[in-house]
């Protein structure tokens, strides 16, 4: 086991990741908390709702920094 699949086993549960999948029309991201893990497969909560994702289709993951902050509006 090296590279993503050894982050997404030691990461700890609820740190915010970014997990690149291969799909049908070429590779997609979902970032947000790391939630769940198996063997087979990590879900991770992205602002759209939980994503479950098997670990066959990860190409790449990592740790992000938390999102920013909403800017202040102008008035």
């Amino acid at each position: 086991m090296s590279g993503p699949f050894a982050f997404l086993a030691d990461a700890p549960l609820g740190t915010r990741v970014v997990v690149r999948t291969r799909s049908a029309g070429g590779y997609t991201d979902a970032l947000g908390f790391l939630r769940d893990r198996t063997a087979a497969s990590v879900s991770v909560e992205t602002k759209r709702g939980l994503v479950t994702i098997a670990m066959k289709d990860v190409v790449a993951a990592k740790e992000v920094p938390p999102a920013p902050e909403p800017r202040a509006r102008r008035s």
